[in-house]
């Protein structure tokens, strides 16, 4: 009786952390792909950045969003001007610039100039063996992340060598995920 009342106390946890992504660092993804092989999306956001925000509210918060990438991936959620130690392909990469206590924009991590991003948010898809497989740029709705989330899911990306490929990918690419 007292395991079917703790299973029952739990079960609304359970269905609550189904309901949203479960984020990690990017070194505790790199070694659960070393137990179970996984590809990475990370989330590279800064505090300041109001379309990051609309990302988290909107976007990361859709159910087939949260559902797709808790299936099919790592999820991690990288400050780019935060202070944690990254260690990738054998550098451990930081933010020696980091300004404690600093209003606004601050320093840039190191990981982050290491992808070459070019504004936030930025999502960045990493292959089963960590290795990077691209960034995308700026904020996405859950209609514009699922073409990219499937396409990388899928493998697709490896046959898109083209840019008429991708474009007669995006043509025929059926939508499913509801706003």
């Amino acid at each position: 009786m007292k395991k079917i009342i703790v299973l029952l106390a739990l079960l609304p946890i359970t269905l609550l952390a189904q309901n949203k992504i479960q984020w990690m660092t990017m070194n505790e993804a790199l070694a659960a792909q070393k137990e179970s092989p996984k590809k990475i999306i990370m989330d590279v956001y800064t505090n300041w950045c109001g379309p990051c925000k609309m990302m988290d509210r909107d976007t990361f918060s859709n159910k087939d969003v949260v559902q797709f990438i808790n299936d099919n991936f790592y999820a991690v959620k990288f400050n780019a001007e935060g202070t944690e130690e990254i260690t990738y392909l054998d550098f451990t990469y930081t933010n020696p610039n980091y300004q404690e206590g600093r209003k606004g924009r601050n320093a840039t991590h190191f990981f982050a100039d290491a992808l070459r991003l070019q504004g936030y948010p930025s999502i960045v898809f990493f292959e089963e063996d960590g290795k990077l497989i691209q960034p995308v740029v700026g904020y996405k709705t859950p209609k514009q992340l699922e073409i990219y989330l499937k396409m990388i899911a899928n493998d697709d990306y490896k046959k898109l060598t083209t840019a008429e490929a991708w474009e007669e990918y995006q043509k025929k690419f059926n939508y499913t995920f509801k706003e």
